[in-house]
């Protein structure tokens, strides 16, 4: 092992050794609920929503090949119990989505897109610059972006030194993506409650298969469109006269107002009732105030270049719309895309100089759509991440977080009248 990695590695176990000895030592113990999570019980469909399309096996950005997503999920603390900052409540975490999955660093062509940029998504530049995403999107509170990178860059020096054959570095440098939403009426965000294990945790613990939604990993503290909110996922696969492709989205969803929130076109926000408490995001309580900010990943198996997902990202923006997000002025709507297309399309950087290994060449030979062929592409993406939001609306509980502020659930009873309402075959 050479002296740079042996000097990073030993950085990265001091990072966790030194973490864990402060968290054990402080007020905050490491909880229970640290876990990947199931999914929910119910989601939108469960209750009659009549979305368009149609989706994957698990309506889940998992369902795009490859994908793993893994969360770390911190709650702890009385939420009725006054707000001191180091100490709790706390009610955060970290959502990690890896598009080739934990054991596969293999980079895949990427897009950005910020439809309102009052928010933080690092490693954007070189993935504009570049094309590439060279590694894991990660999600948390506004407060531990900064731990949850250095983290994610400790995580792969340690996981090359672990894997790796000497002298071959497929990590040789990193500027992770790291994206955020605030959960500061909630969570004890200036406490930094988020460590390096926690980043490891939602990493190693990253999976396929069905997802959890709602109050989990960096979703779990957030608000949406009035109601309590988090993370949400959907799907959409294409027939095969259009390819057959899958789309998938993920979003940790804190924006909108309730006044303007829609579900399949019904004005719900205006329309259901709820117990009133005192609510609040660290802002004036007005839950008509768009105040809060939503990162979107769009995931897909179809062969797009960086530019193509740069449009396909855009494109997240008419589904935030078609559930009544407007994008106010303190909402950060940030939206990273990729195709986990074209393998090895830059295996070059995966090799240490001179070491080139079959089939690397300095000309990458690559497959791409037709741009005259991503509408249906588009309609999948839009209507996926209507989707997700209202996942998102739909999974997540209840929550009191300091001094008894509380964010109300989505009543489902009341979404399931409203669909049966409205969309209920008439009778005979």
């Amino acid at each position: 092992m050479n002296t740079v990695v042996t000097l990073a590695l030993a950085l990265a176990m001091a990072m966790l050794s030194g973490a864990a000895l402060s968290r054990a030592q402080g007020p905050i113990s490491v909880p229970d609920t640290r876990t990947h999570a199931a999914p929910p019980p119910v989601r939108a469909r469960d209750l009659g929503v009549p979305f368009e399309g149609t989706p994957g096996p698990n309506n889940a950005i998992t369902d795009v090949s490859g994908v793993e997503v893994g969360f770390t999920t911190l709650i702890s603390g009385d939420g009725n119990a006054p707000l001191v900052v180091g100490q709790g409540p706390v009610r955060t975490g970290v959502t990690a989505v890896l598009p080739r999955g934990k054991n596969n660093k293999d980079p895949v062509f990427a897009g950005f897109f910020s439809q309102n940029g009052n928010g933080e998504m690092t490693g954007t530049e070189w993935l504009l610059e570049g094309g590439f995403l060279e590694g894991p999107v990660m999600i948390t509170n506004t407060h531990s972006v900064g731990v949850v990178r250095d983290a994610v860059i400790a995580w792969e020096v340690k996981h090359q030194a672990d894997q790796e054959p000497k002298g071959v570095s497929t990590y040789p440098w990193s500027l992770p993506v790291v994206a955020e939403t605030f959960d500061g009426g909630m969570n004890d965000v200036d406490g930094f409650h988020v460590h390096p294990e926690d980043t490891f945790h939602a990493l190693d613990a990253s999976a396929n298969g069905p997802v959890a939604e709602g109050n989990v990993g960096g979703g779990t503290g957030m608000r949406c469109f009035g109601f309590k909110g988090g993370t949400g996922t959907a799907s959409r696969v294409l027939p095969t006269e259009q390819g057959g492709y899958t789309v998938g989205v993920l979003v940790q969803c804190n924006t909108g107002s309730r006044s303007q929130l829609r579900i399949a076109g019904i004005p719900v926000g205006k329309l259901v009732s709820t117990a009133p408490g005192p609510v609040g995001m660290g802002f004036p309580t007005d839950p008509d105030r768009d105040v809060g900010s939503i990162i979107i990943v769009v995931a897909t198996n179809a062969p797009l270049v960086s530019t193509q997902l740069d449009r396909l990202c855009k494109r997240a923006t008419l589904g935030l719309g078609r559930v009544g997000g407007t994008s106010g002025d303190g909402s950060g709507d940030i939206f990273v895309s990729f195709s986990t297309a074209n393998p090895l399309a830059d295996d070059i950087g995966i090799h240490p100089p001179g070491a080139r290994s079959a089939p690397s060449s300095p000309v990458a030979h690559i497959d791409m759509l037709h741009n005259d062929e991503m509408d249906p592409l588009f309609l999948a993406t839009i209507q996926a991440t209507e989707e997700a939001i209202v996942n998102a609306l739909v999974a997540a509980q209840t929550m009191t977080g300091y001094n008894g502020r509380v964010l109300q659930a989505l009543p489902h009873d009341q979404l399931k009248a409203l669909m049966q309402q409205k969309f209920a075959p008439a009778p005979w």
